[in-house]
C-alpha cells in the first residue's frame, strides 16, 4: 500500500513530536520542569522561563481533567511544556490532535509491516482469520490518518476565523465529525481482538490500536473545550434576533 505525497509531508513533520514525546516523564509534574540552563542565559532569563514553563504545564493539566484519560492527556502533552509555550485551546486541540495523527501514522506502519510479513509467510495459500482481521484493522487505523489529516486541516480554517457565522459553525462541525470518526475507526480495530489470550503480536497491534483511540478521544475532548466559546456565541447572538 503506497502512501499519498501528502502524508510523507505529514509523517516528516508529525514525527518530529513523536521524538519529542518520547522524552515524556511517566508522570509530569510542575516541579519536575527544571529549567534548561545554556551559558549564555542570565538567572533572570531562566527564571523566566521556568515561569512560562510552569504555566504551560499547569494549563495543560488543568485541560487535561476534562479528558477521559487525563494521565495519558498530561503524557502525551507535557514535553511542550519544556519546548513550546501552549498560547490558548485552539493551540492546545491542534497539538492534541497532531499527537493523535503521529500515533495513528505509527501504528499504521507498524501494522502494514505485520500483515506484509504474513503475506510473505503465507504466500500462496488461503489467508487466515488473523491475517483478515489484521488487514482489516490496518484500512481503519488508515482511515483514522485520513480523518485526522482532515481535521487539522479544517481546524487552522477556523483559527483564521474573526467571525462567528454559519460558516465558522460549519468547519467546527467538520473537526468535530472527522475526529470522532477517527476514534471510531481506532475503537473498530481494538474490537476486532477481543478477549485478554493472545499472541504478543496481536497483543501489541491491540495496546497500539486502543493507544490511538484513547490520545483520539482525549483530542476531541479538548476540541469541544475549545469550540464550545463559538458555539455559546453563535447561541447568544440567534437567542438576540427578533
Amino acid at each position: 500500500m503506497k502512501m499519498a505525497p501528502q502524508y510523507l509531508t505529514i509523517m516528516i513533520i508529525f514525527l518530529s513530536i513523536s521524538s519529542c514525546l518520547a522524552r515524556v516523564e511517566p508522570k509530569p509534574s510542575l516541579a519536575r520542569h527544571k529549567s534548561q540552563i545554556t551559558p549564555n542565559q542570565t538567572k533572570t532569563e531562566i527564571e523566566t522561563q521556568a515561569q512560562t514553563r510552569n504555566k504551560t504545564m499547569a494549563y495543560i493539566e488543568s485541560s487535561c481533567q476534562g479528558t477521559r484519560y487525563p494521565d495519558l492527556c498530561m503524557r502525551s502533552l507535557a514535553s511542550f511544556a519544556k519546548y513550546s509555550t501552549v498560547v490558548g485551546p485552539d493551540h492546545l486541540a491542534h497539538i492534541a490532535l497532531s499527537v493523535s495523527l503521529v500515533k495513528a501514522l505509527q501504528t499504521r506502519g507498524y501494522l502494514l509491516k505485520v500483515v506484509k510479513e504474513i503475506e510473505e509467510i503465507n504466500k500462496g495459500s488461503e489467508p487466515g482469520l488473523a491475517y483478515l482481521t489484521m488487514q482489516d484493522c490496518e484500512k481503519q487505523i488508515s482511515d483514522s490518518v485520513d480523518q485526522l489529516s482532515q481535521a487539522i486541516k479544517e481546524l487552522r480554517r477556523v483559527n483564521k476565523g474573526t467571525i462567528i457565522d454559519d460558516k465558522m459553525l460549519w468547519h467546527i462541525s467538520n473537526v468535530e465529525t472527522w475526529v470522532s470518526t477517527a476514534l471510531t475507526d481506532a475503537s473498530y480495530c481494538v474490537q476486532s481482538f477481543p478477549g485478554h489470550r493472545m499472541s504478543k503480536r496481536t497483543a501489541t497491534i491491540k495496546s497500539k490500536a486502543q493507544n490511538v483511540a484513547e490520545v483520539t478521544s482525549n483530542g476531541l475532548a479538548l476540541f469541544h473545550k475549545y469550540a464550545a466559546r463559538y458555539k455559546a456565541a453563535a447561541a447568544a447572538r440567534a437567542a438576540k434576533r427578533p
